[in-house]
């Protein structure tokens, strides 16, 4: 008798006719059903013209959290802005931060209604044009550009006292310097026409060598540590002591 109950077993089965079996063999088999398509992941920011936009909507939203910050002295620009301790550096003055990283010119220009504090400021440090030139702008047009955005500020802000930052050295982007140096030079001849104040904080970041003193950056070689800034912060409290509203609305450059 079969062992019947053995996973070995083979029933027994009448033969298919040689015909029917060919038939069979030609017949195509059936594909088996396709997997659905998984959806496309959702992306986190579709739009590329907004790549600031969670930090433009928290400056929106601080500008709306509480009453206005008065006779205030506001600090716009990029991250060299953003990672300074305005609060800590300017104890005895009302300020507003309004840095963001990775910032250009067309990008403060792009965003600056939504930048600025609803109420005008007692006097603007402004800093950009760094990225610009490392995103591969040339120098006329980076100067071209900060000088649309202190146009637009001074005309803005008739009366507030304007500072520029030159745009400063580092170890990782020293080979920028000739390029730095000739939007800086570009800024100062023409920032005066609009009464707006070119500060040198550049020199205060070298080492005796003429290069940049890698102590006063952090470890990324770009941003400076709190001894650098501390250099930076002697100087704008220089100019604040000394910078007087404007005296009248100049014209353009």
């Amino acid at each position: 008798m079969a062992n019947t109950g053995s996973a070995r077993s083979i029933a027994t089965k009448a033969p298919v006719p040689w015909g029917l079996a060919a038939l069979l063999l030609a017949a195509p088999m059936a594909a088996p059903p396709a997997a659905s398509a998984a959806p496309p992941a959702p992306v986190p920011n579709a739009d590329p013209a907004f790549p600031f936009s969670r930090e433009i909507e928290a400056f929106a939203k601080a500008n709306s959290a509480g009453p206005p910050v008065r006779d205030a002295t506001l600090f716009l620009g990029s991250s060299s802005i953003r990672l300074w301790d305005i609060a800590g550096s300017f104890r005895d003055i009302r300020t507003v931060n309004r840095g963001f990283g990775g910032a250009t010119t067309p990008h403060v220009l792009h965003y600056y209604k939504r930048l600025l504090p609803p109420v005008a400021p007692r006097a603007i440090v402004v800093y950009v044009g760094e990225n610009d030139l490392a995103a591969g702008a040339a120098p006329e047009t980076v100067a071209n550009d900060i000088m649309a955005l202190l146009r637009r500020l001074r005309r803005d802000y008739p009366r507030a006292a304007i500072s520029w930052l030159s745009l400063k050295p580092s170890p990782i982007r020293w080979t920028l310097r000739p390029k730095m140096a000739q939007v800086n030079a570009m800024v100062a001849a023409r920032a005066q026409r609009v009464q707006v104040e070119y500060l040198d904080v550049g020199t205060v970041l070298l080492a005796r060598d003429g290069l940049p003193d890698a102590s006063l950056f952090t470890r990324d070689g770009l941003h400076m540590n709190a001894r650098g800034y501390q250099r930076w912060s002697r100087l704008v409290h220089a100019w604040l002591d000394q910078a007087t509203p404007a005296a009248s609305s100049p014209g353009a450059s």
